[in-house]
């Protein structure tokens, strides 16, 4: 590696590994099963000597089905190690508002309502006696598993000359001291800033109208919960490859 860096063009998986990454759901269901099915299918026919598929976060609200995805992911992530999901700010803001349920939170002001429909509970925000009532509801209707799955989701993975992580890193800050504010979180500090990192970083978090391939970092968020269209990336080697599922926007 390169000691200011590694570039787009350069950065390369461990030897005979392939990893797909996929960017934001957010509660489409039919988007990441059916992307999740055209990798799989991949795998079966090409056979890689190895192999990782990395979720990068933001599997809950806006969308329309946040419960079947926890179901899918949950299953996916128990069945095969090679299977990574990482943490979104919207799964931990789920995980917070179970914990503490409050009416000004992240779950309560971004999509959260979705979410709670998908396990069939309506929640009112109004009133904080409604808002306990929802909450209750919530808490039963949600599987140990799922709980489980969002409480074991990991902060980033990294592998040959890639780091994956939710929103990015901050600039200058080696990768393994990076926060767990930072990593979820930061936007335009990290965006914006030209400089090489460390290794490649492969980060959702930002919705785009296209994926962003630039020189330090590739965006896999295409906005999927409402323009319909899941986007991922294949690495292999120095190779790489865009993939896309495009459904019809959920509303």
């Amino acid at each position: 590696m390169a000691p200011e860096g590694i570039r787009y063009g350069d950065a390369a998986t461990p030897e005979g590994m392939r990893i797909y990454a996929v960017g934001d759901i957010h509660g489409r269901h039919d988007l990441m099963a059916e992307m999740h099915s055209r990798i799989m299918a991949e795998i079966i026919e090409d056979r890689p000597a190895d192999w990782r598929i990395v979720y990068l976060g933001d599997y809950v609200d806006r969308g329309p089905a946040s419960r079947q995805v926890l179901e899918h992911l949950s299953q996916s992530v128990r069945n095969d190690p090679r299977v990574t999901a990482l943490a979104g700010n919207h799964d931990l803001g789920f995980l917070a508002f179970l914990a503490q349920p409050r009416a000004e939170g992240l779950f309560a002001r971004n999509g959260g309502e979705a979410t709670a429909r998908s396990y069939s509970v309506e929640i009112d925000f109004g009133s904080s006696e409604a808002l306990s009532r929802g909450h209750a509801a919530l808490m039963e209707a949600i599987p140990r598993e799922h709980l489980d799955f969002l409480h074991g989701l990991k902060l980033s993975a990294s592998f040959g000359d890639f780091f994956f992580c939710h929103a990015g890193i901050r600039p200058g800050v080696p990768l393994e001291a990076q926060s767990a504010e930072d990593l979820i979180w930061i936007r335009e500090r990290f965006r914006h800033d030209p400089t090489l990192h460390p290794k490649l970083v492969v980060h959702g978090h930002t919705p785009m109208p296209e994926p962003e391939i630039m020189l330090n970092r590739v965006n896999l968020d295409t906005g999927a919960w409402s323009t319909g269209r899941l986007t991922a990336m294949m690495f292999e080697g120095k190779k790489k490859r865009l993939l896309e599922v495009v459904l019809e926007p959920s509303g």
